[in-house]
């Protein structure tokens, strides 16, 4: 069943049942029959003379309820800030940390654009925090908020517009701006707009489940994007082999910190492992012959979600492959440089209880803010004071960069470095178009080569 114009509507009639007497409106709807009792017939009378009016009007009505449609969706109607954290309610058991994180993220985004008006609105921190750490992390809704917390959300109860108010698609576009800008008021990377705009989507759908709007607005809103191209690689930030091993020496230099380090930066670079992934590796995942090359199986993610978005309390998650099926493995062939350098690391600090191979000096999993001041400081010994001033190798994650851009230069096949990497190959071109540049000239000499020939 759903909606239908197919309505008929009767007239009053009046009933007695013992000794009282009441009025009956009865209507079908399709091929399902309603009937609603009236203490009078002047009420009855104008209950019917409403359902004529929308009837009259074109107007559709639900088959089950019997009722029109525009009446149900009032009925089942809430404010903005009421759905959207139902919303999150929905989505939370079965979504991991950084998932959690970013739900909220896209919820604090548009929510302060779905008001009725500005005034008395917090300042952008302020409602960033209420909202993002209190009003969409459900964790802490049995929680009691401190009172400049608790005094924000409950503007945003009185303040936010109704979610049917969203059939109105300047209401959509004013909330898709707003997704595209940062705290600071500039414009969010690309990938970000997408990520924020795709749940946005998701959440009007599921208004639309609810019965809050007919249908979902958001793809008939003419609404583009800021243009930009984020998402490809620059390789001004991408180290070259030399000056790869030159921060891998300088981390092992630096202290017992460090050493305990290199190994981990070297999954990295040689095998494009991100560095959740790293984190998650097992000796059992590990192929470390003593001659030739090793494989690595990764398996799993750690990444760093916050113990605020996690059920276990903890700051990782514990996850797949990223954009894969649970289970799902992928093997990295790693050259004799990674197996020799894994294979001292085992001899030297061994493995955590539970198999993994990077831990902390208390046995813990190695944090980002950890590894992030090693690979500071071996940028600031390995390179000159201009590249450390510039955009090279700025992030551990560049060593990942570093290690497709080395394979693609080297003429591997796109469909084999994608597979490696994890990742597609349209993902692999997209970020990479860049770094494929350089195999233009490589690319022309060979052409010329072939048409020469066949002269």
């Amino acid at each position: 069943m759903g909606e239908t114009y197919n309505v008929r509507i009767w007239s009053v009639r009046q009933r007695k049942d013992r000794g009282q007497s009441s009025a009956e409106l009865r209507w079908k709807t399709g091929e399902t029959p309603h009937s609603q009792t009236f203490s009078t017939k002047t009420l009855a009378e104008g209950r019917r003379a409403e359902l004529l009016r929308v009837a009259h009007a074109g107007a559709p009505f639900d088959e089950t309820t019997g009722l029109p449609l525009a009446e149900l969706r009032r009925q089942n109607d809430v404010s903005w800030y009421q759905h959207a954290r139902e919303y999150i309610e929905m989505k939370w058991q079965h979504s991991p940390g950084s998932t959690r994180r970013t739900l909220a993220e896209a919820m604090a985004s548009v929510t302060p654009a779905l008001v009725t008006d500005s005034k008395g609105m917090a300042d952008n921190r302020t409602v960033r925090t209420a909202l993002y750490g209190w009003a969409f992390n459900v964790s802490r809704h049995s929680e009691e908020p401190p009172p400049e917390v608790a005094q924000v959300l409950a503007w945003f109860e009185r303040k936010s517009l109704a979610t049917s108010a969203l059939a109105d698609r300047m209401q959509v576009r004013a909330a898709l701006d707003a997704l595209t800008r940062k705290l600071d008021g500039t414009t969010a990377s690309a990938s970000t707009i997408r990520r924020k705009r795709a749940i946005f989507h998701n959440a009007l759908g599921f208004a639309v489940d609810a019965g809050r709007l007919s249908q979902n607005p958001l793809p008939q809103v003419q609404w583009k994007a800021p243009e930009q191209v984020d998402e490809e690689l620059d390789p001004a930030s991408v180290p070259d082999p030399v000056q790869a091993l030159a921060l891998l020496d300088a981390v092992r230099a630096q202290s017992a910190r460090g050493r305990r380090l290199v190994a981990f930066f070297g999954c990295m670079y040689f095998a494009a492992a991100r560095p959740a992934e790293v984190i998650g590796l097992r000796v059992q995942d590990c192929e470390l012959p003593r001659r030739g090359w090793g494989v690595l199986r990764l398996r799993e993610t750690r990444p760093r979600s916050g113990a605020a978005w996690t059920d276990s309390g903890e700051s990782h998650d514990r996850r797949g492959l990223k954009h894969r099926p649970r289970k799902a493995v992928r093997m990295v062939p790693i050259p004799p440089d990674l197996v020799a350098l894994l294979r001292w690391h085992l001899t030297a600090y061994g493995s955590a209880p539970d198999g993994r191979l990077f831990r902390t000096l208390r046995g813990g999993l190695v944090q980002d803010t950890g590894y992030g001041e090693v690979w500071a400081e071996a940028r600031a010994r390995a390179l000159t004071s201009d590249q450390f001033a510039s955009l090279l190798a700025k992030r551990p994650y560049d060593l990942r960069h570093a290690a497709v851009s080395t394979w693609l230069s080297s003429g591997v096949e796109p469909q084999e470095v994608a597979a490696r990497a994890g990742h597609s190959v349209a993902v692999l071109f997209r970020v990479y178009a860049k770094c494929l540049d350089g195999t233009a000239s490589t690319a022309n000499a060979r052409i010329e080569a072939r048409l020469r020939s066949g002269r």
